[in-house]
């Protein structure tokens, strides 16, 4: 890419190739970097959105599978536990898609692949096919769940530090709306057509795979020093805060998709709710959600992600312990209050704690230009590592959602009730909040980045 004229190079594997990319330089980034960075980030969207919708699918089916279906309560928790563990699995390969192929070349062969789990849905979803299979279909829908991972390697790569937190939540936020708008699309279906007609989402959703897929063939790009990073997912292995901000991540990210996933099966299984009365809500929280987790973004730009995070999983504690006291009283109204906090709570957490990944690698490299390192060097190795992180503990961070069907999977079968559930959930948000508080508020300082000029190194 021409620094002057933003031009697009053609590589030899085909596509937009970025040759150039330094959006540290304000310069660089007013001329011909936002326009670009921007384009890319809405195609990326719309692409995860739709991810999203279909990792999401069998939260949805199981709402339409009657007793004629022969799947009882627990079964359901399985087939949405077993989407999100494969597809927190495929994050991890997903990531090193984004250095192998490109951002925008794997954005398009990633959208191309949510064809087969819809597709292959069409013909089995109906009563008589064995539980077996269902458990299969389910599997196939991870292949949304891998979206994230890439995506947002991808557009991280694309913004400079100050505005990550914002363009990353925008990224993300976009995608989890996928949960919401395939929930209120079944609800729509259920109300109009009744519980008997589950493929008409897929009608809904294989058209529109194709159009998200060919919108990012020709409005995204590829960047080059990216694309040809190979060596950044084992330096991102080696850091400790990889591993510790996997753990936060699962309380975030983990709780958001883990509750759009039981969130619905719950309100039928603990409240006796039909599938029109657990349609006509399950798709506030993750609509909630999703909204809010840019503005998660947007704070911890301005007062620190560590500092949100931190008071960010003491609320969502309190909101854990709200549906343990409505469950108690047998309280509708109170139970979806709570829950609906929960998903609130864990948006902007999502947000904020994305935010703290780049900035913790951005401090790093300040430290280093303050030990005499090369400015440029430092800032790019900060880059390639927090991108790789991105991915990574956006896989292990995803699997909170396995553990948190597993978990009500379990209360249930043993008490027929999730308070079990709930209190465990409770005491991992408080062990998070103190995590956070501990390794990144404690530690926000300033930095030497040589020449006697001092940053803020804040997390």
């Amino acid at each position: 890419m021409d620094t002057e004229t933003g031009t697009v190079s053609r590589g030899v594997a085909g596509g937009r190739w970025i040759q150039h990319w330094e959006p540290e330089d304000a310069g660089f980034w007013e001329r011909t970097g936002k326009g670009i960075a921007n384009r890319n980030l809405w195609a990326s969207i719309f692409v995860e959105h739709v991810g999203f919708s279909v990792w999401t699918l069998w939260s949805v089916f199981v709402l339409f599978m009657g007793p004629e279906y022969g799947v009882d309560a627990a079964g359901k928790f399985f087939l949405g536990a077993t989407a999100t563990l494969v597809g927190a699995i495929l994050r991890v390969p997903y990531t090193f898609a984004v250095a192998r192929f490109g951002g925008r070349n794997w954005t398009v062969i990633s959208g191309l692949l949510l064809l087969i789990p819809t597709i292959a849905a069409a013909f089995v979803l109906q009563p008589g096919t064995p539980y077996s299979v269902f458990v299969l279909m389910a599997a196939l829908a991870g292949f949304g769940g891998g979206n994230f991972a890439s995506s947002m390697t991808n557009i991280n790569a694309f913004f400079p530090e100050g505005r990550k937190g914002t363009a990353l939540g925008l990224n993300a936020g976009g995608g989890n709306l996928g949960v919401a708008v395939i929930q209120l699309i079944a609800l729509l279906v259920i109300a109009t057509s009744g519980a008997g007609h589950p493929k008409i989402l897929l009608a809904v959703y294989i058209p529109l795979i194709v159009v998200c897929s060919i919108v990012a063939a020709f409005t995204m790009d590829n960047i080059a020093s990216v694309s040809n990073d190979k060596g950044a997912f084992s330096l991102a292995l080696k850091e400790r805060d990889t591993g510790i901000m996997s753990v936060l991540y699962i309380g975030t990210f983990g709780s958001f998709i883990g509750y759009s996933f039981a969130f619905g099966l719950v309100l039928q299984t603990q409240f006796g709710r039909t599938p029109l009365q657990a349609a006509a809500v399950t798709f506030i929280g993750p609509l909630l959600g999703s909204f809010i987790r840019p503005i998660g973004g947007w704070m911890a730009d301005r007062l620190g992600g560590a500092k949100v995070s931190a008071v960010n999983f003491g609320l969502m504690a309190v909101s854990a312990l709200i549906c343990i006291v409505a469950s108690g009283r047998n309280s509708l109204a109170l139970f979806t209050l709570g829950f609906i906090l929960l998903f609130v709570f864990s948006g902007i957490g999502n947000g904020s704690t994305y935010k703290m990944i780049p900035a913790i690698f951005r401090r790093q490299a300040l430290e280093r230009i303050g030990e005499g390192a090369d400015r440029a060097a430092a800032m790019l190795h900060a880059r390639r590592v927090s991108g790789a992180a991105i991915g990574l503990i956006s896989a292990v961070g995803a699997l909170g959602g396995l553990l948190i069907n597993l978990a009500f999977r379990q209360s249930f079968a043993a008490t027929r009730s999730g308070v079990p559930a709930f209190w465990a959930f409770l005491a991992f948000y408080v062990i998070c909040a103190g995590i956070t508080w501990a390794v990144y508020q404690r530690q926000a300082s300033s930095v030497r980045t040589g020449e006697g000029q001092v940053a803020l190194a804040r997390v």
